[in-house]
């Protein structure tokens, strides 16, 4: 019984408050638990030595059993100090402990038996008064009654025990004299830990009552239906139908909710009104302030008028519109002339000024329903015409535009408005980009001209049909494999030995030669880069058979970007001699595309050298660096034209110690002077390449082992290095050496 006692209260204990009440419980159910131990065990002993002692221990644990009800009392009851009620209880139990080591005592005296038993009875009677005054304070519940007379009973008898004649029964209630208290803690620990597996199960709903909401206010949009299902969680969370809720905006967009009801509420669940009241106020300021952000994203802050975003989507809509009707739709693209000058002359506030001014006047010169005045940003205004006039009209209107404002602030000189006028008509696709690059060209060939305006006439629609026709050229280049690889060596900077060759891309335009500066852009921008690449990527696996030589191949970071690049840059290249094969990819390119680092990790590990090309101009952190699938550093060509500088010296310099702190090889593009190589060596530069020591071209006459296996090494062939590079882009044939 005493065991499953102490469970009950080690059960108690545990509870997520952890009261100080059961940790008293628990002690007292201990000297409980030692106290009729001691007691039995002494009874199955017959008289003597040790029977005596585990008398007195008995006593003893009698004794701590008083004085621990007083601390217990306390936390149960929260009585008033213990420090005297236990100095009180305390001295006769001493006295009685000193009675029961005399001779007396121990032959069993009847006199010493009195005064022990008085001693117990002045201690009982001091705890006694203790608790009766601790309940007089407070409040009893029932299970409160139930165990003061628990205790009651148990103190009665343990002073009859004391004093009764007839020793079977003296030993009997000595004996059992703590189990009437002993089931009162039990009962009280079971009470509290149902109260308090009660508390954690409201508690756990409150948590999820709290957690709905807010998910809710994620979601929802409306603040006043968030506040009835704050409302409707608190009702079913408290069982209290009273429950009502309020909101009311507040200054500066704040709102003040309340949650509220005629019930007895504890502390636990005003913190949960509060929670779900905050949760409901902050959902309604964030609701509101995107309201206000939506509305603020359609309009220029400064000028009123409609902003970028705002104009594109009207546009789109009227051309929508204009495509059913088949109406014509202008789109007048204004730009203010000098306003970088004006701004450095009278600063911002000035700069503000003149451009209310424009959106006032713009207001003024086109009026009427069909007109949209906006402004894309900073000095560009622009006017959508949604049903357009004829060429004769638009042009008069430019005109209109472009001389009816002059801004003659004194410190500048005059400026204007250059205009351009660009015209959707029925049957043309619906391009709302299309449309304002148009008008931003006739815009900006306006300001060379005199008259300041111009109309994207038929001979700037060639001009960007010549782009298109660029485009379409580039397409059918790649379909019908016009893509050749070139070849540049890269050699060892002091014994001019061939390491390996750069596959270069060029395109075969019917028989001329185009290089990668007329083209390239246009390529990363229609995503064609991608199949140039992979054709370059094959013809260096060939060229590999050929020159008997590692190759290096430039790869676009567009490329990386895609879900399969692995799976293509395995189908160009083969399945072997990945360890004599580089890849080259911009810094920048490896910083911003973040799927390149798991394929270039992947490529590394099949043997693939990783090259950062254009080491320098790009952004990347040298913390960052170390933790790249990086293997070559190649320094760009505008450090290497510096070289003969402290100032490029000291960039190169600080590359080549960058890449041997990192364990990296290092390459020099872009060497066109012997002085510039000779600097290079003296800086420690290992490897370079240029036009001084070879220029790219189809055939490079070499011949060397085949490349083997990892091991094997490859032996370099040497070159001699060109005297006077020239600017020309002819093959140069460099000498072999064995």
């Amino acid at each position: 019984m005493v065991a499953g006692l102490l469970v009950l209260q080690w059960l108690w204990w545990r509870t997520d408050q952890r009261p100080v009440g059961a940790v008293w419980a628990l002690a007292w159910s201990g000297s409980i638990g030692a106290m009729m131990l001691v007691g039995g065990v002494a009874g199955l002993l017959p008289h003597g030595t040790v029977r005596t002692v585990l008398g007195f221990v008995h006593a003893q644990l009698i004794a701590a059993f008083l004085l621990l009800a007083i601390p217990a009392t306390r936390a149960f009851g929260k009585g008033p100090r213990t420090a005297w009620w236990l100095v009180g209880t305390a001295l006769p139990l001493a006295v009685g402990a000193a009675t029961w080591l005399t001779p007396e005592v121990r032959e069993g005296a009847e006199r010493a038996d009195l005064l022990v038993g008085g001693t117990l009875l002045i201690a009982t009677a001091v705890v006694v008064a203790y608790v009766v005054v601790t309940v007089g304070r407070m409040s009893v519940t029932v299970w409160g009654v139930i165990l003061v007379l628990a205790g009651f009973e148990s103190v009665t008898m343990l002073v009859v025990s004391g004093f009764m004649p007839d020793r079977d029964i003296s030993a009997l209630l000595a004996a059992l004299w703590a189990v009437p208290i002993a089931f009162g803690l039990a009962g009280l620990a079971m009470v509290r830990i149902r109260q308090e597996q009660e508390r954690a199960r409201r508690f756990h709903r409150m948590r999820d009552a709290t957690a709905r909401l807010a998910n809710a206010a994620w979601f929802s949009r409306d603040a006043d239906a968030l506040l009835l299902k704050a409302r409707d969680e608190a009702r079913t969370v408290l069982h209290d139908p009273t429950v009502e809720a309020s909101l009311r905006p507040i200054a500066h967009g704040r709102f003040v909710c309340e949650l509220f009801g005629t019930g007895a509420h504890d502390a636990q669940a005003r913190a949960l009104l509060v929670d779900l009241a905050q949760i409901v106020s902050t959902a309604a300021e964030r609701y509101a302030l995107t309201r206000r952000l939506e509305r603020t994203a359609f309009a220029d802050a400064l000028t009123g008028l409609p902003n970028r975003r705002a104009v594109e989507k009207h546009l789109h809509d009227v051309l929508e519109r204009a495509n059913v009707e088949r109406t014509r739709v202008s789109l007048v693209y204004c730009d203010l002339d000098g306003f970088k000058r004006f701004n450095d002359i009278h600063g911002h506030a000035g700069g503000d000024d003149v451009l209310v001014r424009v959106a006032q006047y713009l207001r003024t010169v086109c009026p009427g329903d069909d007109t949209y005045v906006g402004r894309l940003g900073g000095d560009e205004f622009v006017v959508v015409l949604s049903r357009a006039p004829m060429e004769p009209d638009l042009i008069h209107l430019a005109r209109q535009v472009r001389e009816g404002f002059v801004d003659r602030t004194v410190g500048t000189r005059p400026s204007r408005l250059s205009v351009g006028i660009a015209t959707w008509q029925p049957g043309d696709v619906v391009d709302v980009e299309a449309l304002v690059r148009h008008a931003d060209t006739a815009m900006l060939e306006a300001k060379k001209s005199r008259t300041g305006f111009r109309v994207f006439d038929r001979a700037l629609r060639r001009a960007v049909e010549a782009e298109r026709l660029q485009r379409s050229a580039l397409e059918a280049a790649v379909a019908d494999g016009l893509f050749t690889a070139h070849y540049q060596p890269i050699v060892d900077s002091r014994t001019l030995e061939v390491l390996q060759v750069e596959a270069l891309a060029r395109w075969d335009h019917h028989g001329q030669l185009i290089l990668p500066v007329d083209w390239l852009d246009l390529a990363e921008e229609t995503g064609l880069i991608v199949p140039i690449g992979l054709s370059i990527l094959g013809q260096a696996r060939r060229a590999l058979d050929r020159f008997q030589m590692p190759v290096s191949v430039n790869l676009a970071a567009r490329h990386l970007a895609d879900p399969d690049a692995l799976d293509q840059i395995e189908t160009a290249w083969g399945d072997t001699y990945w360890e004599h094969l580089t890849l080259e990819i911009t810094e920048s390119a490896l910083v911003q595309t973040a799927s390149a680092i798991p394929v270039l990790s992947q490529l590394r590990a099949r043997g693939v050298r990783i090259a950062v090309d254009d080491f320098g101009t790009g952004y990347s952190s040298l913390a960052r660096l170390s933790r790249l699938p990086v293997d070559v550093l190649k320094i760009d060509r505008s450090f290497v034209r510096e070289v003969g500088t402290e100032r490029g010296a000291s960039v190169i310099r600080s590359i080549v110690e960058l890449a041997s702190a990192h364990g990296l090889d290092v390459v020099a593009e872009g060497v066109e002077r012997a002085a510039d190589l000779a600097a290079l060596v003296d800086l420690g530069v290992r490897r370079v390449q240029g036009n001084l020591l070879g220029r790219a071209m189809a055939t490079i006459p070499v011949r060397g082992p085949r490349p083997g296996s990892p091991g094997e090494e490859t032996r370099p062939l040497r070159v001699v290095p060109n005297p006077r590079p020239t600017d020309d882009d002819e093959p140069h044939r460099f000498p072999q050496h064995a």
